[in-house]
C-alpha cells in the first residue's frame, strides 16, 4: 500500500505504481466519488459505449436520400479536405 499527501492546494500525486497499474497518464480525466471510507477515483468515460445498432437512425436527415456515389465523393472531399490541412504527407 502506497502513501500519499494531500498538498496545500487540495492535490494529491497518485504512486506511478497505481497509475502503471490502471495505465493512466498525464492528462487522464478522472471522476471523484466519495464513499463512506474516503474517496474511490475512476477514470471518466466521456461518451459510454454503444453499439452500431443503438445509433443507426438517430441523426435525422430530411431531404433526398444519397446514392452511394455522392457518399463517396463527400467522404474523399473531406479526407482531400484533412490531408490539404495537415503538415503531414500521406
Amino acid at each position: 500500500m502506497s502513501k500519499t499527501r494531500l498538498s496545500s492546494k487540495g492535490q494529491v500525486i497518485i504512486p506511478k505504481s497505481s497509475r502503471d497499474a490502471h495505465h493512466w497518464e498525464a492528462g487522464q480525466e478522472l471522476v471523484v466519488i466519495d464513499t463512506e471510507e474516503g474517496v474511490l477515483l475512476k477514470p471518466a468515460r466521456p461518451v459510454p459505449p454503444a453499439t452500431l445498432k443503438q445509433l443507426a437512425g438517430c441523426l435525422k436527415y430530411s431531404g433526398a436520400a444519397k446514392s452511394l456515389e455522392e457518399m463517396e465523393a463527400a467522404i474523399r472531399q473531406g479526407a482531400n479536405q484533412i490531408r490539404d490541412e495537415s503538415d503531414d504527407t500521406y
